[in-house]
């Protein structure tokens, strides 16, 4: 091989390296992943409404299926599974995530203490079909 198609091979196969490495390198921080983030904060909503709702429940088992599809949804998207870990493990994000939940809640109309604002919400939430509507069921 002549030295001139070595440096065009060397060439071509950092270019190829380059190429295979910049969708990982254009992934934003989960914390600002929308999607994810939205979903969170609904699965946040719900269960606030679960714990503090006697007439609704959580559809337990479909949570945690929607909780896998999202993790592989994540690891789809090019996060690995250490990134979503320490996401998921984030002090930091789980109060930023619990924060906006308790926004939305309170934009909504619930009160702490007041058991019937969190059902009527629940109640508001089935009914358009939410994505934290489809985590819970009346009873």
């Amino acid at each position: 091989m002549t030295p001139i198609a070595r440096r065009r091979m060397v060439a071509a196969l950092a270019a190829t390296i380059t190429l295979a490495a910049t969708p990982a390198l254009a992934l934003e921080p989960l914390s600002q992943e929308k999607y994810i983030n939205d979903r969170l904060v609904a699965a946040r909503v719900a269960d606030r409404i679960r714990r503090e709702c006697p007439s609704i429940e959580g559809r337990v088992v479909y949570a945690f299926m929607k909780a896998r599809e999202l993790k592989a949804y994540a690891r789809g998207k090019g996060y690995s599974e250490a990134e979503i870990e320490a996401f998921l493990d984030s002090r930091a994000d789980k109060d930023r995530i619990y924060a906006v939940a308790e926004d939305y809640m309170a934009r909504k109309g619930v009160a702490a203490g007041d058991a019937e604002s969190f059902c009527r919400l629940g109640r508001d939430e089935i009914a358009r079909n939410t994505v934290t509507g489809s985590l819970l069921s009346a009873r």
